[in-house]
């Protein structure tokens, strides 16, 4: 869906500001006349919501990092300073501290959304794995991130997470002895993570424009899965898409903000109030919230080294969708087995992220080793076996079509084989 600017300048200046460098063609092409399916319901808004939290992380990131110290002696009542001397310190603390839950809430919605209608299926494989690489660096830069404030459950968390690198066959003491900078985690530890944690958001800003080019490129799926036709079937950017994106994006503001004035430290953990101290082990370590799915899944595994395996399986596994599921229907409103198979899936990653957060005993075991074997089966043997056994319904002629007329009233339809070819030029 590459399409040619309309963008005209009007004064002498645009127009030779625009021959030497066309970036307000291309902004004007990108986000104001390009073609948008018609037919878009409000997931589609996640990615507006997702690129203002990587603004507001990195903003109040960088004015967090103009006050903290990062030294292990230091960096717990440097936080401290921040939240009680620095004019509107703690404001710039809670929305960094709650950004990163809002930013992983607004993350997973877009994932399961694209899970859901199918947006990882030919073309759009390439912009599909840079989601799930701007994935792997949002959850290692909140995890430095959590170790920074020095308390007690971000040194303890980074002792147990850097542990387990030390699974990893032959260069694993290596690669712990790196991050820890020493022998054990202390203030090289928290120097390494601080540098990183600055770094990587910028690092995932890279990434995230190229997600946007490769969209602009092979144009945004739609919840019917059916190709981009004619002209009917979109509509420009802006205004359609924008005030959709803007009004989405001043509700999720106004969620983000209820949990900063009134119940900012929920999402956190109480232990992180209490210095860093080697000498006391907390009485249960976890992660953040947004890790305990996958927290959930390291501890189901007996085995040190098959959990790093299953917990870094989980999310690499999430870049081959595209090749495992088989069927040639994008959008499960036209697959009613794969709508209840998603569903199921849906319900046991929310188990694991519960079982997470549960002592690694007894049924809590049981049931995160139940929830683990699925989440792999639905990946690995369900979504391929879907593709060749389920029968989809009908699909509509085109998106325009599925947009006004309801549903069983004369409309043409074709079967879904003949709609798995790729979008048109729009």
């Amino acid at each position: 869906m590459s399409h040619e600017s309309t963008y005209v300048p009007k004064s002498a200046f645009a127009k030779w500001f625009e021959s030497r460098l066309p970036l307000l063609g291309l902004s004007h092409a990108s986000f104001i006349a390009y073609p948008t399916p018609r037919n878009l319901n409000y997931f589609w808004t996640f990615g507006a919501i997702l690129t203002f939290m990587l603004i507001a992380q990195i903003v109040t990131g960088v004015f967090l990092a103009m006050h903290y110290v990062a030294d292990s002696r230091l960096a717990f009542d440097s936080v401290e300073a921040i939240m009680r001397d620095v004019n509107y310190g703690w404001l710039i603390r809670y929305l960094h501290s709650n950004g990163a839950s809002m930013f992983f809430i607004a993350v997973y919605i877009h994932i399961f959304r694209g899970m859901y209608y199918g947006s990882y299926k030919a073309p759009r494989e390439i912009l599909w794995i840079l989601g799930v690489v701007i994935f792997l660096l949002m959850m290692a830069t909140a995890f430095m991130g959590y170790v920074l404030p020095w308390g007690q459950m971000s040194f303890w968390g980074a002792t147990v997470i850097t542990n387990l690198f030390s699974a990893v066959p032959l260069v694993g003491d290596t690669i712990v002895s790196l991050l820890w900078g020493g022998y054990s985690v202390g203030n090289p530890t928290l120097n390494r993570f601080f540098a990183l944690h600055y770094l990587l958001p910028f690092m995932i800003a890279g990434v995230v424009g190229l997600h946007v080019w490769a969209l602009h490129v092979v144009g945004q799926n739609n919840p019917t899965g059916v190709p981009v036709k004619t002209e009917k079937d979109t509509v420009p950017f802006t205004p359609y898409a924008t005030i959709k994106d803007v009004f989405a994006t001043v509700l999720f503001m106004m969620f983000f903000s209820w949990f900063v004035f009134y119940l900012p430290n929920y999402l956190g953990h109480f232990d992180n109030y209490i210095p860093a101290n080697p000498a006391v082990t907390p009485s249960h370590i976890v992660p953040e919230w947004y890790f305990l799915p996958f927290y959930a899944i390291l501890r189901a595994i007996p085995d040190k080294l098959g959990g790093v395996v299953a917990m870094g399986g989980a999310i690499v596994v999430l870049a081959f969708l595209p090749w495992l599921d088989t069927s040639r229907v994008r959008s499960a409103t036209y697959r009613p087995l794969y709508r209840q198979f998603f569903w199921v899936f849906f319900i046991v990653c929310i188990l694991l992220g519960w079982l997470g957060a549960k002592p690694p005993e007894g049924g809590y075991v049981i049931a995160s080793r139940i929830c683990t074997a699925w989440y792999f089966i639905h990946l690995l043997v369900v979504l391929p076996l879907l593709g060749l056994f389920e029968t989809p319904k009908p699909l509509p002629a085109s998106i325009y079509d599925s947009v006004t007329q309801s549903k069983g009233e004369g409309g043409r339809v074709i079967p879904a084989v003949a709609v798995a070819e790729p979008s048109i030029k729009g």
